[in-house]
């Protein structure tokens, strides 16, 4: 661990309290001059550390993103992430793809405060403004089969809408397949990959990806997505850090991995959904399709009856709803 971020993770540990320099320098076992440049240091990448001449230093809790601030939220029972927070990205899923073939281990999580070429299902681009959101990508390593893919997809939607409903004090829903909604705005939208292993057959990788419009004032968002997106907060100062949101999200993530065959989560799934009992639009293999979405099926594919009773199963991966009605 470097100097910075020992200092860092022992002012976070330490805040709101002061500790003085001489009290660091011998708790670290460095020099009061290290403790000096790395408490400048973190100034500059706008931590807000209150300096005292009687006192000592104190950090002021900020929105800088930090891997000792995502580590610090992180429960006993999470696993031991590989964290790399960086200041912008073309793409967090290009990221943690590359870091599949270079060999980085499970739990590999990569952090952005911007993502320049930011893309959802079906390459769809979507808004990013550094400081106002959260872009990550998780690698994961299941060696699973196939069928069990979509298990991680409607796990991350729960994770991540039980953590903004607890932190933030808001009632999300969930848009089949993974889009997280907040009065009817979305908020997040979530991608998953699998990597194969053509000899086995299984799942070699999984990337889950998310885009979490955080702080984002409402009349910031381009003129054509402001009736169709929100963010945690749009109007207010936030309550939280981002921070304190991602470890959250991975605390509630591994929970329900941890506790897995139940199946718990899944009715929460179908709890938060707004797509069913609702008329939607759909083009499978070419043809286009309405009717009234009737269940989501313990693989989290959607169940739609059509106007002449027949059904259709629908794969995430396959389809996108194009609308949904309330049905009459």
């Amino acid at each position: 661990m470097s100097t910075k971020s020992q200092v860092l993770t022992l002012l976070m540990k330490q805040a709101p309290a002061f500790i003085s320099g001489e009290e660091m320098a011998q708790e670290l076992s460095l020099s009061r001059t290290a403790i000096w440049k790395a408490i400048n240091e973190l100034k500059k990448e706008g931590h807000l550390i209150t300096s005292s001449r009687n006192k000592g230093y104190s950090y002021d809790k900020s929105d800088v993103l930090s891997i000792e601030g995502i580590r610090l939220t992180l429960e006993p029972t999470a696993p031991d992430l590989s964290i790399t927070v960086l200041n912008a990205s073309e793409s967090t899923m290009k990221d943690a793809k590359l870091a599949a073939i270079n060999g980085e281990p499970n739990n590999t999580l990569i952090v952005a405060d911007i993502q320049e070429a930011p893309k959802g299902r079906f390459g769809r681009p979507f808004f990013s403004k550094a400081g106002s959101g959260i872009y990550m990508s998780m690698l994961l390593r299941p060696n699973q089969n196939f069928e069990e893919m979509a298990q991680y997809t409607v796990i991350m939607a729960v994770a991540i809408a039980r953590a903004m409903d607890t932190l933030v004090k808001v009632k999300t829903e969930i848009k089949w397949v993974n889009d997280i909604y907040i009065n009817g705005k979305k908020v997040c939208g979530i991608l998953s990959e699998a990597m194969s292993d053509v000899e086995s057959g299984q799942i070699s990788n999984v990337i889950i990806g998310m885009g979490i419009n955080f702080s984002l004032k409402q009349n910031e968002f381009p003129k054509d997505l402001r009736e169709k997106a929100t963010s945690l907060f749009p109007e207010n100062e936030p309550t939280i850090t981002r921070n304190e949101l991602i470890g959250a999200i991975w605390n509630q993530f591994y929970a329900i991995l941890n506790r897995l065959p139940e199946q718990g989560f899944l009715e929460e799934y179908r709890q938060k959904s707004f797509v069913l009992g609702k008329t939607v639009s759909f083009t499978q293999a070419g043809v286009d399709y309405k009717g009234i979405a009737t269940a989501i099926n313990d693989h989290g594919e959607l169940v739609v009856q059509l106007h002449d009773k027949t059904e259709k199963v629908l794969s995430s991966g396959e389809i996108s709803l194009s609308k949904i009605n309330p049905t009459v």
